[in-house]
């Protein structure tokens, strides 16, 4: 299942992410968002949705959402 069909407000364990991106990796890992990492979908917007990681909230969009793995 990915961050897109996630519901909002449960805390996931993300399995993987899949991005042919090194940088996109590289910048998600120091946000804390990597492969064993707790994750909470707090709103699913039309763009994407805001996530909850570490205490912090980030907006992604759409492709980022389905490319993170829960």
């Amino acid at each position: 299942m990915t961050l897109k069909d996630a519901e909002e407000g449960k805390e996931y364990i993300i399995q993987s992410i899949h991005t042919d991106d090194d940088e996109l990796n590289a910048f998600l890992f120091s946000l804390g968002c990597y492969s064993g990492e707790a994750i909470t979908v707090v709103a699913h917007r039309r763009s994407g949705c805001t996530v909850s990681i570490k205490d912090a909230r980030y907006n992604i969009d759409t492709l980022l959402a389905e490319a993170i793995l829960i």
